[in-house]
């Protein structure tokens, strides 16, 4: 199966290409929306996809969930339940834009570009897509986490994560729950992802457990939520008669570098420590290069 990580621009026509100034401007986030984020460490309900647009990433969905697909070999990471639990399911896999044309030009969709610049406030390089389905009935937890700290193999933190909805999620499915201003909260050890749910939160220091007070994100299907890396978030169970699905964009401003001399991600050639994320694997989706 052919791998699209070789194409460093969308290779259909699902999203709309921005080739004007007034184009990419109308995607722009305000001010208000912008100092929210850096006060409280996320941003909710940025518009990203269609209905359209999520119908055909919900078909492209469900085929590379059957794990006899031919492009599973090109995946990361990919597991069918994450979670130890058989009884509480959390399919999670890595790299679904190498595998199908919708995932892979999602990456340059200029609704998600256009805000994660602002955010990141300059130039968008790619880090590893995700995908989080929650099945119903047992759909498991993704416990309390900062994704830096599954990340420090780069180097320095200038990351930005934007969970986008494929279904409706609400409190019931098992939406993302924030802290708010944990993005200032120093690096916290990584849990299991798919663990205890609690079990960061109750090691925190007496500080932060008192500042410990999440906020559910519900969403509509094809709206986003922004965060930055150190924003503790999670995820609860899904016991309702319909799954939760969502896809993941992790990006970092242009010039982080490899902290690290091993691959980076499976199947990924070295880049030595120090020297700066680029090539096949990590694009630049957006910057100076990007838009012409």
């Amino acid at each position: 199966m052919e791998d699209l990580s070789r194409y460093h621009q969308p290779v259909g026509k699902l999203f709309p290409r921005a080739t004007a100034p007034e184009d990419w401007e109308k995607f722009r986030l305000s001010m208000e929306q912008v100092e929210f984020f850096r006060e409280n460490g996320y941003l909710k309900g940025v518009r990203i996809l269609t209905d359209e647009q999520v119908d055909v990433l919900r078909g492209e969905l469900e085929q590379l969930m059957d794990p006899g697909h031919a492009g599973r070999e090109l995946f990361h990471e990919y597991h069918s339940n994450e979670s130890t639990d058989p009884n509480r399911v959390v399919f999670h896999a890595l790299g679904a834009w190498r595998v199908m044309p919708g995932f892979h030009d999602l990456l340059w969709n200029p609704a998600f570009l256009v805000p994660a610049s602002q955010l990141l406030e300059g130039a968008v390089r790619f880090w590893h897509d995700q995908l989080f389905c929650k099945p119903a009935r047992h759909g498991g937890v993704v416990a309390w986490h900062q994704d830096y700290s599954y990340w420090t193999r780069t180097t320095p933190l200038a990351h930005l994560t934007c969970w986008i909805g494929l279904d409706d999620s609400t409190r019931e499915n098992g939406c993302l729950n924030y802290v708010p201003g944990s993005h200032k909260w120093p690096d916290l050890p990584k849990p299991v992802l798919t663990g205890e749910m609690d079990a960061i939160r109750d090691s925190l220091p007496d500080e932060w457990k008192e500042k410990f007070a999440p906020v559910a994100v519900e969403l509509k299907k094809g709206e986003s939520a922004f965060h930055h890396a150190r924003t503790m978030h999670g995820s609860g169970a899904n016991d309702t008669p319909k799954p939760r699905r969502a896809t993941v964009i992790n990006v970092f401003r242009d010039g982080v570098a490899s902290n690290a001399d091993e691959p980076l991600l499976r199947g990924v050639p070295v880049i030595p420590r120090g020297n700066k994320m680029n090539g096949q694997f990590f694009p630049l989706l957006f910057g100076s290069a990007a838009v012409k």
